[in-house]
């Protein structure tokens, strides 16, 4: 007997991680069906249907702005669920849609076996999720190991699984020599996060540059779009002789450069992984900030400090993340190599927590465990 999947991934990310689970799962289990939502590579792999262009928003404005589109939707994924009865729902990260869909599906069809892949981060902004979830789920399986023992301990069934990153950064790790007087800006992948840090890291780098006429600097941009809007701003302050902006290549240039400076988010893991020494910046509206303050209980922002349970990085956060800090930061690791090289073997030693390679052969095997 085959079993059957109904899966949900709301975002890119979780299109890819969904879908190298899958394959896995399919090779594992060839007989499997699989219905549900996710991106184009779920699609590819699995004939999901692509939803993430309209699922994907962030911020509670754009959710309610799309309140009656996601209602429809979620009224429409629940009908399917009751007509294809799975064995499992897999829920992809997502957890605003992925929490409540749950819920929903508990209450219609209580037999199907709830697996939650790539855990929300509860324990950073709110912890009384929990419970919830262990009343929900039947399996949380997490990327990082300090996640597993909170839900374990709370009474979840839990496996860390490793960081699918981890597969797909090898996958793109080139034979290459780090250029001493390269330096990389990384300023994220959304247009709110370069307006709010580029301008800084582009006056750091006039700094720099006036500091020691050699040091060159790129910058990889996530789009066409934001290249454009990148090279305007390089223009702007006049440093297009020594700032140059390219269309993506973020992973070559974690590879070449001797050291950068990058914006808090995923980037900050890939460059921790490919071990290149770097400082931390993070910026967003004052009013946004005091609210993650009263709702996050962590002590650091970069996921590299938060595995290593200490400060492995430097973090310039708000009206830290300025000249005045990343310049010296920078000059740290440009003057002194010792400095780099301390910092690789940290580095090293943090992203061998992630699991090493096989995530998703590692999560399709938990799922199949659910199946008849």
């Amino acid at each position: 007997m085959s079993g059957r999947v109904y899966v949900v991934a709301g975002e890119l990310s979780g299109d890819a991680h969904g879908a190298g689970l899958l394959r896995s799962l399919l090779e594992r289990k060839p007989g499997t069906e699989v219905a549900g939502v996710g991106g184009p590579q779920m699609a590819e792999v699995a004939g999901t249907k692509d939803w993430v262009e309209d699922a994907a928003v962030m911020g509670v404005w754009e959710v309610l702005k799309r309140y009656g589109w996601f209602k429809e939707r979620f009224g429409e994924m629940l009908e399917e669920v009751k007509r294809f009865r799975p064995d499992v729902l897999l829920l992809i990260d997502y957890p605003g849609f992925n929490l409540r869909f749950a819920k929903a599906v508990k209450k219609e069809c209580p037999e199907v076996k709830q697996v939650y892949y790539i855990s929300p981060q509860v324990w950073a902004w709110n912890k009384k999720r929990i419970p919830k979830m262990v009343a929900l789920l039947d399996q949380m399986m997490c990327l990082f190991p300090f996640e597993e023992p909170i839900f374990a301990n709370a009474g979840l069934k839990t496996k860390f699984v490793g960081h699918p990153l981890v597969d797909e950064l090898e996958e793109r790790r080139m034979d290459v020599t780090r250029e001493e007087s390269l330096v990389g800006l990384f300023p994220g992948s959304r247009e709110r996060e370069v307006s709010s840090l580029f301008p800084m890291m582009v006056e750091s780098a006039k700094q720099l540059h006036g500091w020691r006429h050699g040091l060159r600097f790129e910058a990889p941009a996530a789009s066409t779009k934001l290249a454009e809007i990148m090279r305007g701003m390089v223009r702007e302050a006049g440093a297009d002789a020594f700032v140059t902006v390219t269309d993506g290549g973020a992973h070559a240039l974690m590879q070449r450069a001797a050291c950068g400076v990058i914006a808090s988010g995923t980037a900050t893991l890939e460059a921790a992984y490919y071990g290149l020494p770097y400082c931390l910046v993070y910026k967003v509206a004052g009013l946004t900030y005091v609210m993650a303050k009263l709702l996050v209980k962590i002590k650091f922002i970069g996921i590299v400090n938060i595995l290593a349970e200490e400060q492995v990085v430097e973090e310039f956060i708000q009206g830290e993340a300025e000249p005045e800090k990343v310049v010296p930061a920078l000059k740290r690791f440009i003057e002194d190599p010792g400095t780099r090289v301390a910092l690789q073997v940290r580095l090293a030693e943090t992203s061998a927590k992630l699991g090493g390679l096989g995530a998703h052969a590692r999560a399709a095997e938990v799922v199949a465990g659910w199946l008849p």
